[in-house]
């Protein structure tokens, strides 16, 4: 071919890998900005189909991946997140959505013209050629200058955005020699069979992974010239099957539900194409449409057939929704007998850390599910003190502490991958709330532990406390259960009002610690409590006020890193001049005291 040449071929790969890593860059930066807003609003709202629609095509343009779309509802369902129904409309809205790069890349094709003049100005102007280099200048700028964290993700938006046009204009200028040249045409002639184009489609998105490079490559071919409508559609058609390779991939090791997602993926790009192909070839060749189908095509052609094309297979296929579930079902088929074990920890899924601030909020879960057991073994744990002991229910706090370290291997595990990843200020900070906090549940547990060991002790040596004892411990053991469930509840929540209110309680529970301990001291003086007793009792007191201790790291983690304000420093202020402090100190106080004097008398 005339003019074309291997170094061509060379040009055009350099300038798919610009196009690549551009989209990449610029996907990752829009991913960030919105801080994984989009996608927990995905989770709530998807037993609306419509508004699973509309989230779907909407997250989809914000991150610039209909496939990295597709591999969160893997993430999804495989981590019980979703039902396996509501990914159905997601995938529709990733499949339409994923259709905004083709309109952004028509800015490509724009013909600025040969006459000179104003018009003419804006027009080049308005050619990715010209205002790229203004665009990657800008971002540059953000990226150095800028000490936001917002405004440098926008700063590597504009900059992926830059190297991504970069790549589609090295692309056009590599094919361009082919415009006028007869063996180009001659290639072009094998398209004309629609099923070649749709296998090429099919395999050359598969291999690069990206529906948005294969339909920049065609638009520079369709610009070359020769490449009619009807040659293009079976490419697009297969560029859409082709793009679920990453769905197929993302569903090795997960569960049952999450493999189907992907198999409704391929299927409704698949039926798409067996029933829409057939229809458009019985209008080219038996109606006037045949006219407009071998005309040649270029940008707008080619990003309106893909934009058409997914919408008409929404519209087709959204009815039946339940259809394809149980069709995939019918795929994925499960054996007789068999059931899937609950995995406790699927919510913290590798696939998510493509996307960290999915991650986060799905391993934030994890962690607001380990308080959630953390907080029933030290209630029931504290419950038997003051009960008649039962073993299975000591057992059941053991087991439950076996639980939680498991948690709390897991969930670190994870964040220290996670935290390899590039994330936001505030994702940053969610990071740390949680590594500080699991490890005070993880210590909690153990002290439920200890509970357990000092009533097994008494249970062996068949001793008990005295009533005057009980009633004690039975009032010291209400005001720490009253702090976890303020500590563990600011947590869930992650709210700073209760996490203040955590402190003056602490500070309750550490004077009611001395008090009985004196209380006991007088005891053992008057000879109304043994040596033996008085070890188990000094043992008792001092993990119960531990754990209080550790409900106020708890809220104070809260407060050191929302506030951004050092924690001693902190507490040293609020108990000498906080008048808030004062009066919740005294009321807790009053209320404790006024019980144990009452008990006393």
């Amino acid at each position: 071919m005339e003019n074309f040449s291997i170094f061509n071929i060379f040009t055009m790969l350099g300038g798919l890998a610009f196009f690549l890593y551009g989209m990449n860059v610029m996907s990752t930066g829009l991913e960030k900005l919105a801080g994984g807003k989009m996608e927990v609003a995905l989770k709530k709202m998807t037993s609306n189909p419509f508004m699973a629609l509309i989230l779907g095509t909407i997250i989809t343009i914000a991150i610039q991946s209909s496939s990295a779309m597709t591999v969160m509802t893997v993430g999804f369902v495989n981590s019980g997140i979703m039902a396996l129904i509501d990914t159905v409309a997601v995938s529709f809205g990733a499949n339409i959505g994923t259709t905004f790069t083709a309109w952004l890349l028509c800015l490509n094709g724009i013909d600025s013209g040969e006459s000179e003049g104003i018009g003419s100005f804006f027009m080049k102007l308005l050619k990715p050629e010209s205002f790229s280099p203004l665009i990657a200048l800008v971002g540059i700028v953000m990226i150095m200058a800028c000490k936001k964290a917002k405004h440098k993700d926008l700063g590597r938006i504009f900059v992926g955005f830059a190297v991504l046009m970069t790549g589609m204009d090295l692309m056009k200028g590599s094919i361009d020699p082919l415009a006028n040249s007869p063996e180009f045409q001659k290639v072009l002639t094998k398209f004309e069979n629609p099923f070649l184009g749709v296998i090429v489609g099919a395999v050359f998105t598969g291999i690069i992974q990206s529906s948005a490079g294969s339909v920049g490559i065609l638009m520079n071919f369709a610009s070359a010239g020769g490449m009619t409508y009807s040659m293009a559609l079976p490419i697009i058609m297969g560029l859409n099957i082709g793009t679920c390779v990453t769905a197929l991939i993302s569903s090795i090791g997960v569960n049952k539900d999450a493999k189907r997602v992907a198999v409704i993926h391929v299927l409704i790009n698949t039926i798409g194409t067996i029933v829409l192909l057939p229809v458009a070839m019985l209008l080219e060749n038996f109606t006037a449409f045949g006219d407009f189908m071998n005309q040649p095509t270029g940008y707008i052609g080619i990003a309106g057939m893909h934009t058409a094309f997914n919408i008409l297979v929404t519209v087709m296929l959204m009815p039946f929704s339940k259809q394809l579930v149980k069709l995939s079902q019918i795929i994925i088929s499960d054996k007789k007998g068999e059931s899937e074990k609950t995995d406790l920890f699927a919510a913290l899924d590798t696939r998510f850390l493509a996307t960290p601030s999915i991650a986060i909020e799905a391993c934030r879960g994890t962690a607001v599910a380990m308080a959630d057991l953390t907080k029933i073994a030290i209630t029931d744990a504290i419950s038997l003190l003051t009960s008649s002991y039962d073993d299975k229910k000591a057992q059941s706090v053991i087991n439950t502490e076996d639980l939680i370290d498991k948690y709390e291997d897991k969930i670190n595990g994870y964040l220290v991958r996670l935290s390899k990843s590039s994330i936001t200020g505030k994702d940053s900070r969610t990071v740390s709330k949680m590594m500080h906090c699991v490890g005070n549940f993880e210590r909690i547990s153990d002290h439920a532990v200890n509970l357990i060991e000092s009533l097994q002790e008494i249970q062996e040596k068949g001793i008990k406390f005295s009533d005057e004892c009980i009633n004690e411990i039975m009032i010291i053991s209400d005001a720490i259960n009253e702090n976890i469930l303020i500590a563990f509840d600011s947590y869930k929540n992650d709210d700073l009002v209760s996490a203040h209110k955590v402190e003056p309680l602490e500070e309750v529970v550490d004077n009611l610690s001395t008090e009985l301990k004196n209380r006991h001291i007088r005891r053992l003086q008057n000879d109304e409590c043994t040596v033996e007793l008085g070890y188990i009792f000094q043992d008792i007191l001092t993990n119960l006020e531990r754990i209080s201790d550790h409900c106020s790291n708890i809220a104070g983690c809260l407060i050191e890193i929302d506030e951004k304000t050092n924690i001693h420093a902190y507490l040293s202020d609020v108990k000498e001049n906080d008048e808030q402090f004062r009066k919740e100190y005294k009321e807790y106080t009053e209320l404790y005291f006024a019980r144990l004097n009452n008990k006393a008398g």
